[in-house]
């Protein structure tokens, strides 16, 4: 059986469990990471040497990377359908995937340590606001992409929509202002129609609230 090692209020974690859920997979999984620690013990690092979550277990099969763990599991399980068989059509969905990584990310982590993670009094008004306002004219790259799309590569769920269909909840969960972005809001309002996003992804998060420390995160 697969097995997911990794809590679930890591967003990382989150964008895995979202495959398992929507393939309707069997699998187990163990809290570590965070509040529960276990990555420095010498059994864990022998699996990930990063010491960082998700890890994947799949028989003798060992993955780390979340974006590669989606990848695996939708070629393995949905070629097809999460995994599109076409190399160009695949590539038009892993560039999605590639650019949250590259592009989305850091913005994203600015923000979300920053205006949540953070507590109140170590907060840095005028870096929070330039932080909100950059990753909003980011995400407003993919509001013009979506412009006469369902999803982001095209007209069904595929690996494209999983790593920044993930951030979308706790962006739009924080209180901070966000520009007008129609593509994106509706495009939102269709992954909450599925289960596997509410399930996996539509969760509390409250327990990250106000745990950092000035210096950590940034």
């Amino acid at each position: 059986m697969l097995k997911v090692l990794g809590r679930a209020t890591s967003s990382n974690v989150q964008k895995v469990m979202w495959v398992l859920e929507e393939l309707d997979l069997a699998y187990e999984r163990e809290d570590l990471g965070g509040a529960f620690g276990g990555l420095d013990t010498p059994e864990y690092i022998a699996l990930n040497p990063n010491k960082v979550i998700p890890t994947l277990i799949d028989g003798d099969q060992v993955f780390w990377e979340s974006n590669t763990i989606v990848r695996y599991l939708a070629a393995k399980h949905d070629d097809g359908g999460l995994w599109p068989s076409d190399p160009a059509d695949r590539a038009q969905a892993d560039k999605w995937m590639d650019w949250q990584l590259s592009t989305l990310l850091m913005p994203w982590i600015n923000v979300f340590f920053g205006c949540y993670r953070m507590p109140a009094q170590y907060q840095d008004a005028a870096k929070n606001a330039a932080a909100i306002e950059k990753l909003g004219k980011i995400y407003g790259l993919l509001d013009r992409h979506l412009e006469g799309r369902a999803y982001v590569a095209g007209d069904r769920l595929t690996i494209a929509d999983i790593p920044v269909g993930m951030s979308l909840w706790r962006y739009y969960q924080m209180d901070i202002a966000r520009p007008s972005m129609p593509n994106i809001e509706r495009w939102y309002a269709t992954l909450q129609e599925r289960p596997a996003y509410r399930n996996m992804v539509m969760t509390d998060f409250s327990s990250l609230k106000d745990t950092l420390k000035p210096g950590q995160g940034h």
